[in-house]
């Protein structure tokens, strides 16, 4: 909760079942206090600790599911690669239904999203 989504957003509810066909649900808001609807996924693979792969065309235990929020389908893929200098190789490819939805994502900010929710998550592990 305290990294995925850009500041100042937050996440402000969230239920992650990391297994094929567990729960990745997150529930987000804005600066002012808007609260988005709930974001319903489900994983579909999970190969600790080097891939991730979730999408909200299916809800938890791979139920289908009309897609309400973000008005899009998607399948979204994370990789984390051992580099062997040291460090990881993050890779984020998120796969959408359709150009409509590609083009919707991308004006939302997706790729400077992800940027500063990375930078976030990299900013905390570095803290612990």
């Amino acid at each position: 909760m305290p990294w995925f989504c850009p500041r100042p957003w937050q996440v402000v509810a969230c239920t992650i079942e990391p297994r094929p066909g567990g729960a990745f649900c997150t529930t987000m808001q804005s600066p002012e206090g808007e609260t988005l609807p709930e974001g319903v996924g489900c994983f579909l693979a999970v190969e600790a600790p080097h891939r991730l792969v979730w999408t909200n065309l299916l809800g938890p235990d791979f139920m289908p599911q009309a897609i309400t929020h973000p008005g899009f389908g998607f399948v979204c893929e994370l990789r984390f690669d051992h580099l062997p200098e040291g460090g990881t190789r993050y890779q984020a490819q998120v796969h959408h239904v359709d150009a409509a939805g590609r083009d919707t994502h991308a004006a939302m900010g997706f790729e400077q999203g992800w940027a500063i929710a990375l930078s976030q998550l990299v900013e905390m592990v570095q803290r612990t």
